[in-house]
């Protein structure tokens, strides 16, 4: 597997000097400063390959091209933003990037609670307390029917923690959960959000799951002409939030958009903390079925807890089998390469890392995207996969 790493530009803390000392040899970038829907310029485009470049590095994955609202609600200006979202895979493919990473997450795209939960070991993860969720969602912002998308069980609990909350504890959830956490597309204060929550009062799951297939059968015969592969990041976490639909969060999910456009250049971006946050999800088995047309993966270990909380874990710790999947991974590169494909190398970056050592303290850190968390992480995953290439039998 090919040993990638995000970077989100020149104003990210982690350097690409920091990158190459980690050791992984390709980037995973967007242009975090155009996030409003408009096309990337070409130039743009080059200069930040040209920077990753001049590094000794490659600009290997676009993560991510944002899909503006109107698109995912069919909004007034829908044709507008997906003709500026085709003229952005086409200045990506002219400057040699060839796998684009997206997501179709509505309103709120990856959330937590929690971004330094103090772990045993010292460190700090990321963290998503179910409870403190459903108490902002119910009492907080006191969203319109929020009650039904629980248990009364749940209601009960959410009550009694909400009473617990101090003021600070609160503002702490809200920032984390809407204001917008590293590259996410919309950042809200909470009367912009509960506005932003009436673009989908009446989507369902099956509403928002044509609207993407619409958006699909735009783009990809785009990127299949500019030889692109598309490959949309799973739902972070995979279930509904604020009763919001989500479509990218099973199994299922997954075949029914493969199916939607059944091409090589409409991929999926595999990541094993989303997928894995859910139980219901095997791993292993979904690469199996879908190894094909898995063109990116995010390796990531989160540790489920019973009341549907979760955190990010050790990367060869928490609920999934990490080995099990990084030998699935390999197993699929080896099929491409009995097969003559060009793409027999999936590449991998190392998601979300724990806080850790001189990192912690440091005022500019990206949540999730700090340098030792994530280059311990690499270095783990790193082992697996030499164990996994020399030493397992792979057919």
């Amino acid at each position: 597997m090919r040993e990638c790493w995000r970077w989100f530009g020149e104003d990210d803390p982690v350097t690409l000097s920091h990158v190459k000392q980690a050791g992984a040899v390709g980037i995973v970038s967007a242009l975090h400063h155009i996030y409003d829907g408009s096309r990337w310029p070409q130039a743009d485009v080059n200069r930040r390959h040209a920077i990753i470049r001049a590094a000794g590095l490659s600009w290997d994955i676009v993560e991510s091209i944002p899909v503006h609202n109107d698109i995912k609600i069919t909004g007034p200006r829908r044709a507008s933003y997906i003709d500026q979202y085709k003229d952005t895979i086409r200045a990506v493919a002219a400057s040699g990037v060839k796998i684009i990473c997206y997501n179709f997450m509505p309103v709120v795209d990856w959330a937590r609670t929690d971004l330094a939960w103090l772990l045993p070991t010292t460190g700090y993860a990321l963290r998503f307390d179910a409870v403190d969720f459903a108490a902002y969602d119910v009492f907080v912002i006191d969203r319109p029917n929020a009650a039904a998308s629980y248990s009364g069980a749940r209601l009960k609990e959410a009550e009694a923690r909400f009473k617990q909350l101090s003021g600070d504890a609160i503002a702490r959830i809200e920032r984390n959960v809407i204001a917008g956490l590293p590259a996410t597309e919309r950042k809200y204060d909470r009367a912009s959000f509960k506005q932003a929550l009436l673009d989908y009062a009446d989507m369902s799951h099956s509403d928002l799951q044509a609207n993407l297939f619409s958006f699909l059968r735009e783009i990809v015969p785009v990127a299949e002409e500019l030889g692109v592969r598309l490959c949309i990041h799973p739902d972070d976490p995979p279930f509904s939030l604020f009763g919001l639909p989500r479509i990218v969060s099973t199994a299922d999910d997954a075949r029914a958009i493969l199916a939607s456009v059944d091409t090589q250049a409409n991929g999926l971006t595999f990541c094993t903390g989303s997928y894995g946050t859910r139980a219901d999800n095997d791993l292993v088995g979904m690469i199996q079925e879908f190894g094909g047309r898995i063109h990116f993966a995010h390796l990531r270990n989160v540790k489920r807890e019973d009341d549907g909380s979760f955190y990010e874990d050790e990367h060869l710790e928490g609920s999934t089998d990490m080995i099990a999947v990084v030998t699935a991974l390999i197993g699929e590169e080896h099929r491409r390469k009995a097969a003559g494909r060009e793409d027999c190398v999936i590449p991998m970056r190392p998601d979300h890392g724990h806080l850790l050592a001189d990192d912690i303290g440091k005022d500019r850190i990206n949540p999730g995207y700090s340098l030792i968390g994530r280059l311990k992480g690499l270095a783990e995953l790193r082992g697996v996969m030499r164990a996994v290439e020399r030493y397992a039998p792979i057919g």
